[in-house]
């Protein structure tokens, strides 16, 4: 019913899983992980019980291998299922049941392990490694690259429905308290991988620190224009500090806080306050 991906970035200490499918909400069946455990990917006739028991070996120090290996073989109904994980190390491994509907099968390496099955024919799973390997930036846009590329090398048999990005990372989520860097689900869609990529897109605008070196001083004609943009939406600079303060009470509207960085703007947010000071322009 589906093709996944599961992946480690050594370098930010992330793991992370990405799936489509033809089945509704697949997000909620397919993808499970743990910062510093490790991530796995339960499907075809899927078992949800391999989610929580995989990470509990995980974090008592089995091997990715050792995890597929325990979870399967104490599981009656295998043949039907597909499994694949990635541990703490990085080691993956994959598992596809002999009773697997075709095209089924998966492949695994060093940090990544990808399976599918219901798919149009192996080239899926070729394509989601090739795309994968050749992709760059965080672990989500990787994984979701990955998807798009095995999706579009045919996918799903069936067709398309709905698809799914998860990363764990230490300290990850909005605000710091949290490990789930990344959680984006598009349930019901006639183009579910697209609209990942748009969300994501979204969620790197929203949740991603600018880069310093990106970012304009806000002095002189800027500084004029921006206070020009405030005021014509509703936010009227005042006192010493009141073009910050300003961008600050607008950015918060617009769910632009965590791109602010005091006596300067990030160039996406001049880009929207443009926009939206000046709709026709």
């Amino acid at each position: 019913m589906t093709f996944s991906i599961v992946g480690f970035d050594e370098a930010t200490r992330s793991w992370g899983v990405a799936v489509a499918s033809k089945f509704l909400a697949v997000g909620a069946v397919v993808p499970w992980g743990r910062a510093e455990v490790g991530a796995i990917a339960t499907q075809a006739a899927a078992n949800v019980a391999y989610g929580p028991a995989g990470l509990a070996l995980l974090e008592a120090g089995a091997s990715a291998e050792m995890v597929v290996s325990r979870i399967t073989q104490a599981d009656t109904g295998r043949a039907h299922r597909q499994v694949g994980v990635v541990d703490s190390h990085g080691r993956a491994a994959t598992f596809t049941g002999s009773a697997c509907l075709d095209w089924a099968g998966g492949v695994a390496m060093p940090g990544l392990a990808v399976q599918g099955n219901i798919l149009t024919g192996p080239q899926v799973v070729t394509a989601a490694v090739d795309g994968y390997r050749t992709a760059s930036g965080p672990l989500a846009r990787r994984l979701v690259t990955a998807l798009a590329a095995g999706d579009r090398a045919g996918g799903d048999a069936r067709g398309r429905q709905s698809a799914v990005v998860r990363v764990w990372r230490p300290g990850g989520s909005y605000g710091g308290s949290l490990d789930v860097a990344v959680d984006l689900r598009v349930d019901d869609h006639v183009d579910p991988v697209g609209e990942l990529a748009r969300l994501l897109d979204l969620h790197d605008l929203y949740f991603t620190r600018p880069d310093p070196a990106s970012l304009l001083p806000l002095v002189g004609a800027l500084a004029t224009e921006v206070t020009a943009a405030l005021e014509q939406v509703g936010h009227h600079p005042t006192g010493p500090d009141g073009l910050d303060a300003a961008l600050a009470r607008w950015a918060g509207v617009e769910n632009l806080e965590e791109r602010l960085a005091a006596g300067h703007i990030d160039p996406q947010v001049l880009r929207i306050l443009r926009a939206k000071a000046d709709p026709a322009d």
